[in-house]
């Protein structure tokens, strides 16, 4: 499991009865998630003092209660700068998780030894975009909502990379990688974080299940001659992280070469506990080297 254990600004400080209890910061959130389902004594002392808590509805979605929590704040993870917020749906902005990711990242490109071109799909605020800029690559990160670039345009200015080169586009992710395709533009290296459902700009239904192959097959079409390396993140439970194997080796490493290492993430537990938090597939062009 690749576990995002290094940061300080954020903790998850215990897990029962399909919830966590985490610290933001100075702040303490209750959310729920899926993966626990274990019915352990909640010991914790800020289960009972917690700044806000987000509780499911039966008839769909949910609503923050007890909230105590300014409108946004920050949070640090090494030189990075999030802005977080509380959100429908649960989340805040940022997925802590992520950084297991970001810190490989940010390894490949420094360790590159020259210039390097990021394509960050389905870019959300930006955490991956931030990384790979920091390390320093030129980046184009990709998302259809117009409020999420934003987001993140405020993390890069929070970050010090407001003159950092970034293209902020918003735009349907496929239409967007088949411009690119057609004025020939190629990148060194591919992030993709698609959601397991959503739908397009003209309502068709997007289902990961039934359109990832296709998608990767497309975005595979814009990778450089060189290229460093392709990550996908999936959330989706139903798949194991060997699907996204399976995929990045049958599109990618057939052309390439290479090799392809997929695994879940994980977030520490104060308890010792790994909580599991989705999949991720790495593709490197670089030869696998012995542990």
């Amino acid at each position: 499991m690749w576990i995002a254990k290094h940061w300080k600004d954020y903790e998850v400080l215990d897990t029962s009865d399909g919830e966590k209890l985490e610290r933001w910061g100075k702040y303490f959130l209750v959310r729920p998630d899926p993966q626990i389902i274990w019915n352990t004594p909640k010991k914790h002392p800020k289960w009972r003092s917690f700044d806000a808590r987000y509780a499911r509805s039966s008839t769909g979605g949910g609503q923050w209660s007890q909230h105590r929590l300014p409108e946004r704040w920050q949070i640090r993870y090494n030189e990075l700068t999030f802005n977080v917020k509380p959100m429908n749906f649960k989340h805040t902005g940022v997925f802590p998780e992520q950084a297991a990711n970001w810190d490989f990242i940010a390894e490949q490109i420094r360790n590159a030894g020259r210039p390097v071109s990021v394509l960050n799909l389905f870019a959300y605020t930006g955490g991956a975009t931030l990384a790979a800029a920091k390390a320093g690559a030129s980046v184009c990160h990709v998302d259809a909502a117009k409020g999420m670039v934003a987001w993140a345009r405020e993390n890069a200015a929070a970050s010090g990379l407001s003159e950092a080169p970034i293209r902020w586009i918003i735009d349907d992710c496929a239409k967007f990688v088949e411009r690119e395709i057609k004025r020939g533009r190629r990148y060194d290296a591919i992030i993709m974080d698609p959601p397991s459902y959503g739908r397009g700009p003209s309502g068709e239904i997007w289902k990961l299940e039934k359109d990832l192959f296709p998608f990767l097959q497309l975005v595979a079409g814009v990778l450089s001659d060189d290229p460093l390396f392709f990550i996908i993140n999936s959330y989706t439970t139903g798949l194991a992280p060997s699907v996204l194997t399976c995929l990045l080796d049958s599109i990618v490493t057939p052309r390439y070469g290479g090799h392809t290492e997929s695994d879940e993430l994980g977030l520490p537990v104060s308890s010792g506990l790994i909580l599991p938090c989705g999949a991720a597939g790495r593709w490197v062009r670089s030869e696998r080297t012995e542990k």
